[in-house]
């Protein structure tokens, strides 16, 4: 099989395309895959480090404001179309796969010119402007959750896959438990709540636990807290600086700067409080815990609260908005929600409920039967 995908820009557009493309080479080795980027995004690290080789387009997303630079881009993009025709000629692929975002729009349009079939995955509830722009040409749309369908009528197919993902539930055996605590500085026996904003942290969270910590209001339970690699170390300064605090002791509290055993640590503590992007959310209720979600309040068509809203809607989770958000509020919330652990086991089951199990297999099989019509 040989596969063109089109990933750029973020993480929750990129991952999904490396894992169905990994899926595919599993399948079938000699299958021949290329990715479609910009020289801008986290693709340019994310592909090459996978393996797989890597064009970039000059290609920009579109912004509803009226001005020089946005028809400029504009322009730029739909240029890339007849690029785009040239590259597919090239390689010839049986079929290009979008995972959503702008360079989707393109490619898409490239490959229906040249009668390539095209399928589209779309990790949001709330689909992208590109996802929407090319719901009446692309041969399948897959959805990461089932709220999406209804936002996309135009659409000629349309198949809940769910999204792909690495974090899943694990069973780890009380001694495993025990030594991800004790390398954490946790108790077993007090609740532990999980926050973290992405991989760069998230300000307005940060902030508030912040002064959760000075206020010393987490008396029924402790924090485990990935602040972001530039956010920790301004963190850890302003501590010591100002309140004399060393980050690395202050009571049922753990700061680090990024969590690499997030599948680990996700499976053993008793609450989440993060932002709502497709792959935390579907992360979430893999995993099956309770969660407080902050929407990130500037993504693209507000599609984080409506992330949000897939798991509050179930009764697995409760939200804050962004401009809500303070210390008083989250720990009023919090305290509710840990006080309380039979409703806490009861909110993991609900998000349970909606993880779609074998993603990877359900995406391939509609890549097979896209080629086999």
């Amino acid at each position: 099989m040989k596969v063109m995908i089109a990933a750029a820009g973020t993480g929750g557009h990129i991952n999904p395309g490396l894992a169905i493309a990994n899926k595919i080479k599993k399948e079938e080795p000699d299958s021949q895959i290329i990715f479609i980027g910009t020289n801008r995004g986290l693709e340019n690290d994310l592909v090459p480090r996978a393996g797989y080789e890597l064009k970039t387009i000059d290609a920009y997303g579109f912004d509803r404001t009226i001005s020089f630079d946005n028809m400029k881009k504009i322009c730029k993009t739909f240029h890339c179309i007849k690029v785009m025709k040239k590259m597919i000629s090239e390689f010839n692929p049986d079929i290009v796969i979008g995972t959503g975002g702008y360079i989707c729009v393109p490619v898409g349009l490239a490959a229906k010119s040249k009668n390539i079939p095209v399928v589209l995955h779309e990790s949001n509830a709330f689909p992208g402007v590109a996802i929407k722009m090319l719901s009446n040409k692309a041969n399948e749309i897959l959805l990461g959750f089932e709220d999406a369908k209804k936002r996309l009528p135009k659409a000629k197919n349309i198949c809940v896959t769910g999204t792909p993902t690495k974090v899943k539930k694990l069973t780890i055996s009380n001694n495993k438990k025990q030594e991800l605590l004790k390398q954490n500085c946790l108790d077993q026996n007090k609740p532990i709540v999980l926050f973290f904003g992405g991989s760069q942290g998230a300000q307005s969270i940060n902030q508030s636990l912040i002064e959760i910590i000075l206020g010393k209001k987490n008396k029924n339970y402790q924090i485990m807290w990935a602040a972001g690699p530039a956010q920790y170390e301004e963190i850890k300064s302003n501590l010591y600086k100002n309140f004399n605090l060393q980050i690395d002791s202050i009571p049922d509290v753990k700061i680090v700067p990024y969590i690499y055993n997030m599948e680990e640590m996700m499976n053993i503590i008793d609450l989440v409080v993060c932002r709502s992007g497709a792959m935390t959310i579907t992360e979430i209720a893999n995993v099956g815990k309770p969660a407080i979600f902050i929407p990130f309040p500037f993504a693209t068509e507000n599609h984080q609260e409506y992330n949000a809203k897939v798991l509050e809607k179930v009764g697995a989770a409760k939200i804050i908005l962004d401009k809500d958000l303070n210390s008083e509020i989250l720990n009023k919330q919090i305290e509710e929600l840990v006080k309380d652990k039979e409703q806490l086991i009861k909110m993991g089951e609900n998000a349970n409920k909606i993880s779609i199990p074998n993603v990877e297999e359900r995406i391939y099989k509609e890549i097979k039967k896209q080629l086999n019509k």
